[in-house]
């Protein structure tokens, strides 16, 4: 499947979420993030680039994670990316939806 946010079209699964993490671009980010009627700050940018260089790293994703990277807690990560914020800022950050998340 195909998904055309940007002037590009890019391979996505059935939910949208990137079949190659290594195609995205911020102006991927910011449309799926704009679909989700979020804002991106710095917050959110420095939350997206740790997600991708775990991913990059080969490393399983979940909330708690996120939660005790220093960069953000849990509460925030609720606030910045809501009604699932690890299936949200994973498809805004194009990696693939994480195991965690049902």
């Amino acid at each position: 499947m195909e998904t055309a946010i940007t002037n590009q079209a890019l391979a996505t699964n059935t939910e949208g979420y990137l079949l190659d993490y290594t195609q995205w671009t911020p102006d991927w980010g910011i449309e799926v993030a704009r679909m989700y009627v979020i804002e991106l700050t710095d917050k959110h940018w420095e939350i997206l680039e740790w997600l991708r260089q775990k991913q990059a790293e080969g490393v399983a994703l979940s909330i708690r994670k996120v939660g005790n990277s220093g960069i953000t807690d849990i509460k925030q990560f609720y606030r910045l990316f809501p009604g699932g914020p690890l299936k949200i800022s994973s498809k805004i950050a194009g990696i693939p939806k994480p195991v965690s998340c049902i």
